[in-house]
């Protein structure tokens, strides 16, 4: 029983606060444990919840399944009614969608057109992302829904009247103009400007009813939202859309619900989730995640070489003791177990340290971040540029927690192998010899 227990009672022994450097430097080994876990979790729980917010603020947006033909939908009321026996489809509404150019008080930008026809749902869903005080999501025939960065960057207020041209309109008046300027008669440079005025649509005079912020700048700073038929006019699609919007009951599972929209309407329609349009940037999330791991792992590496120097350190200072105990007839596996327990002790210690200190630091971010802030008199992370109101997102996951911990753990249990290996090898009579 007492060889069981010997090997534990003299690794805490030698483990034991003292005033010497052993301790000193046992402590700054479960400290680097503790500091490496502690970076790891927070920064993988940081890029976890930036990815989360990333996704969210789409699936916020934008439709979580979009059905098009690459090309006109001119048979979408019955494609509709395809699509409206799949399982999961929760709502749904055709779309125009292309580039346009806007005039606000002879200022002009070139944004990106979404007409839409929504029904309840959608327009709840929509209504959301419109803050309090920004007037509200109303589309009508003479009404439009801007983001909040366009129309910081334009000036616009809700109730300002903005003009709509379609780019395929500029097209055929320079076209027409160009003809009537090289004409050779009156008569000829009269019917080009004719074909001018009869070709080119009236733009569209529209209302700001509401100003719209998704939390994504990309989104709010090029995006105009109006009805349907106006997207149609504006592109002389008669009663054609280019697509269908598609909602699910769970954004997350849209790929199911996007293999069932093909089978129920036929493989020559082509359907896209919200994950394959904005694949390039969640990719770029989840590299740079995966890249993180890889950096942050090389600081257990580095805790690892503290608990071996620590364990070193004790095997020079304890050689008489070790070769005391040997003399007297202990094994080299008792004395090996010494100093792997000692490993897993500070591991242990360290890992618990860590995750302490990690869920101290994400549960106070807020505050941590602003006090650096002020310290050193920097703005970080700041909503404006970021777009993160409450503060820097995190996501702990008990995957990531698992395998920080675990992976820490190891690293200290195979720090001490090569101290435990030295301190068993050693020869009884020249440890006793060197005191």
């Amino acid at each position: 029983m007492f060889r069981k227990h010997f090997s534990p009672f003299l690794a805490l022994r030698y483990l034991k606060p003292k005033r010497s450097f052993v301790s000193v430097i046992t402590l700054i080994s479960v400290m680097g444990v503790a500091l490496g876990v502690m970076i790891l979790v927070v920064v993988i729980a940081v890029f976890t919840g930036f990815g989360e917010k990333i996704k969210e603020t789409i699936i916020g947006f934008e439709p979580h399944i979009t059905v098009d033909a690459n090309g006109l939908l001119t048979d979408w009321p019955e494609l509709m009614e395809k699509i409206k026996t799949v399982d999961g489809v929760t709502s749904m509404t055709p779309f125009v969608q292309g580039q346009v150019i806007m005039d606000f008080n002879g200022r002009r930008l070139a944004p990106i057109m979404r007409a839409i026809y929504p029904d309840e749902m959608e327009l709840a869903r929509m209504q959301a992302i419109v803050p309090e005080g920004n007037g509200e999501f109303d589309l009508d025939l003479d009404t439009v829904v801007i983001g909040d960065e366009l129309a910081r960057g334009m000036g616009i207020e809700v109730g300002d009247t903005i003009l709509l041209y379609s780019p395929s309109e500029i097209d055929t008046l320079v076209q027409a103009i160009n003809q009537a300027e090289n004409a050779q008669t009156d008569e000829e440079r009269t019917k080009w400007f004719e074909v001018a005025r009869d070709e080119v649509t009236v733009p569209s005079e529209l209302t700001v009813t509401g100003i719209f912020d998704s939390g994504f700048y990309e989104f709010d700073a090029n995006i105009v939202m109006v009805h349907l038929e106006v997207g149609q006019s504006l592109y002389a699609l008669g009663g054609d859309v280019h697509g269908i919007s598609v909602e699910t009951a769970d954004a997350y599972r849209a790929e199911e619900t996007k293999e069932a929209l093909l089978e129920a309407i036929g493989f020559q329609y082509r359907c896209m989730t919200w994950a394959d349009r904005h694949q390039a940037r969640l990719e770029a999330v989840m590299v740079e995640r995966q890249v993180m791991w890889f950096i942050l792992c090389f600081l257990m590496i580095v805790a690892g070489f503290c608990i071996m120097n620590t364990m070193i350190t004790v095997t020079y200072q304890k050689r008489a003791e070790i070769g005391l105990i040997k003399a007297i007839g202990a094994p080299e596996a008792m004395i090996a177990r010494l100093f792997l327990i000692q490993g897993v002790i500070v591991g242990a210690f360290g890992v618990v340290v860590g995750l302490g200190l990690a869920f101290l630091f994400i549960e106070n971010r807020k505050f941590i971040i602003d006090l650096i802030g002020q310290i050193f008199h920097i703005k970080m992370f700041s909503e404006a540029v970021y777009g993160f109101p409450d503060g820097l997102p995190a996501v702990v996951t008990f995957r990531d927690v698992f395998w920080i911990s675990v992976g820490a753990f190891i690293s200290c249990i195979l720090a001490a192998l090569a101290p435990a290996v030295i301190a068993s090898r050693l020869e009884p009579a020249k440890a006793l010899r060197s005191e």
